[in-house]
């Protein structure tokens, strides 16, 4: 089968595609025939090997000739085999989810893999898949596992988002954005979307109640507070963050800058500890994590028209390298992705 590997972290040019042996499921293992798998930040940090703490931290394998890396989580295909263990999926099955090694580990090794999904085949745990709805494409549902986890559990785990709250999400058109829109929606919020001229309309159709355009207003220095701040770029300082919340208000905080590095990304998480406890307002970071119930929640979201996957551009599998550049380097409509076959 083809897949891409890398034998040492760095740009997307170090990816590779080759030909490799095609892996068999065991026990409550299912292997995938992939049809379509989306780019997400997480997969270039993984090709980066960046933040260096926290690839020391976890102890993230690096890279060698012997064991290539193999990049790529989310997915969405047809089952082909499946483990002796397997209950709920047999061949034949539309599917999507995430390729993962261990879904109940935890922090960053939650989403460590052995196979990738930039592949033609992939074998995943049966937890890290749901049944993909007929309403959506193969490459819609491949769009929407860790981009709509994210929004789901930062929204209602951690923002606790109640019905008429006022909620603000920052790169309301990105990937994760343009999902966390439509599920604060659903939660019966009121939206108020930040993104740039050429993205406001798209935002208004997510079902947006107030957009700003932020290449025109900081949206720091307004007069309105919200309930709940959703950050998918984390490049305000907190101080400018605090203005605009409610006194009761949080934070929940789902992207950090590379630039800054290591250190810097755990000074951020130590300044917002600090101010969680001197004040009455809360500030959270976090990584979504692998849950099937989750995932089966965004099945329904799918197959309501409650959700629908953004997708800004497709991919074919030989030209993975150009849909990494193309998530680092321009704004986005939502999610990048590649098809497979």
């Amino acid at each position: 089968m083809k897949a891409i590997l890398y034998r040492r972290y760095g740009s997307p040019d170090v990816l590779e595609y080759e030909e490799i042996e095609k892996p068999t499921p065991e026990g409550g293992g299912v292997l995938v025939k992939i049809r379509a798998a989306s780019v997400n930040p997480l997969d270039c940090a993984e090709l980066k090997g960046v933040p260096y703490v926290f690839r020391k931290m976890f102890g993230l394998r690096t890279p060698t000739a012997a064991e290539p890396g193999r990049p790529g989580v989310d997915l969405a295909g047809v089952v082909e085999t499946v483990g002796a263990k397997v209950t709920r999926f047999q061949p034949g099955d539309d599917v999507f989810g995430m390729c993962i090694k261990n879904p109940k580990a935890e922090g960053v090794q939650a989403w460590v893999h052995r196979d990738g999904s930039y592949a033609e085949y992939a074998c995943t745990p049966e937890s890290g898949l749901a049944l993909k709805p007929e309403s959506v494409t193969f490459e819609q549902a491949a769009a929407t596992p860790i981009a709509a986890l994210t929004a789901l559990q930062g929204l209602r785990n951690k923002g606790g988002v109640q019905p008429s709250q006022e909620v603000l999400i920052h790169g309301a058109a990105g990937g994760v954005g343009s999902f966390a829109v439509q599920i604060a929606k659903w939660l019966g919020a009121k939206v108020t979307g930040v993104t740039n001229t050429k993205n406001l309309d798209l935002v208004r159709t997510l079902g947006a109640d107030r957009m700003i355009d932020y290449t025109q207003e900081d949206f720091t220095e307004g007069t309105r507070r919200y309930d709940v701040i959703f950050d998918c770029y984390a490049i305000h300082p907190l101080s400018a963050i605090r203005r605009v919340l409610t006194p009761k208000g949080i934070y929940v905080g789902v992207g950090a800058p590379v630039k800054q590095g290591g250190i810097g990304i755990l000074m951020g998480l130590l300044r917002m500890q600090v101010l969680s406890r001197v004040t009455s307002q809360k500030f959270v970071t976090f990584l979504a994590r692998p849950n099937a119930e989750d995932l089966n929640t965004l099945r329904e979201l799918l197959a309501s028209g409650a959700m629908k996957p953004m997708i800004d551009r497709c991919f074919e599998l030989s030209k993975t390298a150009d849909a990494i550049r193309c998530l680092e380097e321009r704004h986005r409509q939502g999610k990048v992705v590649i098809t497979v076959g």
